[in-house]
C-alpha cells in the first residue's frame, strides 16, 4: 500500500513513562517509526498491572489472564515486523469458562459457537436461537467500533460528521444511552442468561446497568472469536514485547521513579522539554525530550508529575469520575488436581444489584460475592509442579486503599486476608472441593493498597476508570494534553479504555499523532515519512 500524504516528521528524543502494556507498546511503535526512544519504569519488572509471582515451583500472573481481541494484539507484532505465530505459543481453549450460579449445584460450560448456543438452549427454552441473533448484532457493533471509533482520538469533531459516521447515529445512539443491562434483559429472562451476557462490565471496571449497551460487543470477542492463552502465562506476552522493543531500539531502564514532567514556557506556549527521575540509587536523573508519553496511572501522571496550571483534568474533574473496582487477589498453589474447575471459572451470586451496589458505595463485601477464578494449570502444565494446580482469584471490591495489602500465607492486612479467606471458602463450597483450604500449598494475597504501592493506581482501581456513559469513548479522558504541547496519553484510563487490546490500541493512537497521521483506522507504519536527518522508519521498504 502506497503511503498517503503526511507531513515530513523529524526525529523526536521520547521518553514514555511506565512499563506496562500500553507504555511498552507505545515506545516500541515510536521507536519502529524512527524516533529515539527511552521507557522508565519504577518496578524493578515490566508488566505494570501485569506481573509474576514464583513460589515453590508455581508461576502465576498475577494481572491479566484474558486473551481476547486476537487481531489486535497481532497487529503489534505485524507492525513490529513480527507476528504472534513467531513469539508466542498461543492455545485455544475448548471451553471459554465454566460458570457457577448461586444456588444451582450444576455449572454450565460456555464454549464458542454452535456450543454456546446449545448451552443458552439448556437454560431457556429458544435462548439459542436467540443467542445467535444476540451475537450476529454483538459482531456488527464490534466491526463499526474497530472501523470508526477505537483508533481515533476524538481530537476533532471530524470524525462525527463524515457521512458514513453520521448515517450509524440511528443505530448506535441507543446502544450508547442505554445500558447493558436493560439491553440484554430485552433479550433474555433467565438471570443465569443475563449474568453471562452482562458480566463483560467487571472487566471493563463497571456493572452491567452502568455500562453502554454498545459494549454488548465484548460477548463477540468470548462467544464467537474464541478465548485463547499464551503459553508461559501472560507474562511471555510481556516478555515478547520487551524483547521486540529493545531490539527496535528502545532505551529501557527500571527502577526509575518519574517525579516531574519538566516544561518550558507557560499559557499556550507551555510545552515538554523532558522528564525528571530518581534512578534505583536514589539520585536524580534527567532526561530531555521533545514529547513525553504518560502511559502509567492518568491521575498519578496529571496530579503528581504536572504542576495544577498544567494539568488536562480540574482537581474538581477528577472527583467527578469513578475510579472503577478494586480487587483482593488471591495466587494459591494446590495439591491435587482440580477437576471440577475449568481454565476460567465465573461464580455468580444471586443478587448483582446488591453486589454491585457494595462495591460502587465502598461498603463490606457480602458473605456471596462474584468471583472469578483462573486455573491455568488446567491447559499449562508449565505453572505449577506435577499432580498440583495453580489458581489465580480475583475477588471484585471497592477502591479502598485503606484495605491495604496482602502478604503471604496469610500475612496481608486484616481486611484483605478476611475478603480472601472468605473467596476460598466459598469457591470450595459452590465448586464441591470441600477439602480446598486444607490442599493449599503457597498462598499470597494482594489488595488495594498494592495497585497504589505497585502501580500508582487512583484510590487501588484494579483496572482504570470504570466505562460508565460519561467514561466511554468521546467522553473518555483525551490521549493528549491540550495545555502542553508534546504530552500525551495512552493506558486504560484513556481512550479508548481498559484491557490490553484497548491499551495497545491507546498506542497506535500516540504513534498516528506524534507522526502527524489524522487517517482513520489502525496506524500504518508505510505513512510514516521521516526527515533526511532521521532515520528511517523500520519496516519501510
Amino acid at each position: 500500500m502506497s503511503p498517503k500524504e503526511h507531513p515530513v516528521q523529524s526525529p523526536a528524543d521520547i521518553v514514555v513513562i511506565g512499563g506496562g502494556f500500553s507504555g511498552l507498546a507505545t515506545a516500541g511503535l515510536l521507536a519502529r517509526s524512527g524516533h529515539r526512544v527511552t521507557l522508565l519504569e519504577k518496578q524493578d519488572e515490566l508488566g505494570g498491572r501485569a506481573g509474576r509471582l514464583h513460589r515453590d515451583g508455581f508461576n502465576f500472573d498475577t494481572g491479566p489472564s484474558w486473551y481476547l481481541m486476537p487481531e489486535v494484539i497481532e497487529h503489534w507484532f505485524e507492525l513490529m515486523g513480527t507476528s504472534t505465530d513467531q513469539k508466542l505459543e498461543l492455545a485455544d481453549l475448548a471451553v471459554g469458562y465454566r460458570t457457577w450460579f448461586e444456588g444451582h449445584p450444576k455449572p454450565l460450560d460456555m464454549p464458542t459457537g454452535d456450543g454456546a448456543a446449545a448451552a443458552f438452549e439448556s437454560i431457556q427454552p429458544g435462548a439459542g436461537e436467540a443467542l445467535e441473533a444476540y451475537l450476529a448484532k454483538a459482531k456488527t457493533s464490534y466491526e463499526l467500533s474497530l472501523e470508526n471509533f477505537l483508533y481515533d482520538d476524538f481530537a476533532s469533531p471530524k470524525p462525527f460528521m463524515n457521512p458514513t459516521t453520521l448515517s450509524l447515529l440511528p443505530q448506535l445512539a441507543p446502544l450508547l444511552t442505554g445500558s447493558l443491562d436493560s439491553f440484554v434483559a430485552k433479550r433474555f429472562t433467565d438471570p443465569r442468561l443475563r449474568q453471562i451476557l452482562g458480566y463483560p462490565a467487571v472487566f471493563l471496571g463497571s456493572s452491567p446497568k452502568r455500562t453502554p449497551a454498545l459494549y454488548h460487543l465484548m460477548s463477540h470477542l468470548d462467544l464467537t472469536q474464541g478465548v485463547k492463552y499464551p503459553m508461559g502465562g501472560f507474562m511471555a506476552l510481556v516478555d515478547a514485547m520487551v524483547a521486540l522493543c529493545r531490539e527496535t531500539g528502545v532505551e529501557i531502564i527500571t527502577g526509575a521513579t518519574v517525579d516531574a514532567i519538566e516544561t518550558l514556557g507557560t499559557g499556550k506556549e507551555a510545552r515538554v522539554s523532558g522528564v525528571r527521575w530518581l534512578d534505583a540509587q536514589h539520585k536524580t536523573q534527567r532526561r530531555q525530550a521533545g514529547i513525553v508519553v504518560g502511559a502509567a496511572d492518568l491521575h498519578h501522571v496529571e496530579t503528581t508529575l504536572l504542576p495544577p496550571a498544567l494539568r488536562a483534568s480540574s482537581e474538581a474533574a477528577w472527583k467527578r469520575r469513578d475510579p472503577g473496582p478494586s480487587a483482593v487477589l488471591l495466587c494459591l498453589g494446590i495439591r491435587g488436581k482440580l477437576p471440577e474447575l475449568s481454565h476460567h471459572n465465573l461464580f455468580f451470586t444471586r443478587d448483582w444489584d446488591d453486589n454491585f451496589s457494595r462495591i460502587h458505595r465502598g461498603e463490606e463485601l457480602a458473605k456471596e460475592t462474584s468471583i472469578y477464578v483462573c486455573m491455568p494449570s488446567a491447559t499449562d502444565p508449565s505453572v505449577a509442579p506435577a499432580e498440583h494446580e495453580n489458581l489465580f482469584v480475583l475477588v471484585p471490591s471497592p477502591a479502598l486503599p485503606q484495605w491495604g495489602k496482602g502478604g503471604a500465607d496469610g500475612t496481608g492486612s486484616k481486611a484483605v486476608e478476611a475478603v480472601a479467606d472468605a473467596a476460598l471458602a466459598q469457591i470450595a463450597r459452590w465448586s464441591g472441593v470441600t477439602d480446598l483450604a486444607e490442599r493449599v500449598v503457597v498462598r499470597q494475597s494482594y489488595g488495594p493498597g498494592d495497585f497504589v504501592e505497585n502501580v500508582n493506581a487512583w484510590q487501588g482501581g484494579a483496572l482504570g476508570l470504570a466505562h460508565t456513559l460519561a467514561q466511554s469513548a468521546f467522553f473518555r479522558p483525551a490521549n493528549k494534553n491540550a495545555k502542553v504541547t508534546g504530552l500525551y496519553y495512552a493506558g486504560s484510563s484513556v481512550r479508548p479504555g481498559i484491557g490490553i487490546p484497548m491499551c495497545l490500541i491507546s498506542a497506535e493512537i500516540i504513534a498516528k499523532a506524534v507522526n502527524g497521521i489524522k487517517d482513520p483506522g489502525p496506524f500504518d507504519l508505510d505513512a510514516v515519512s521521516m526527515g533526511p536527518n532521521g532515520n528511517e522508519p523500520a519496516g519501510r521498504s
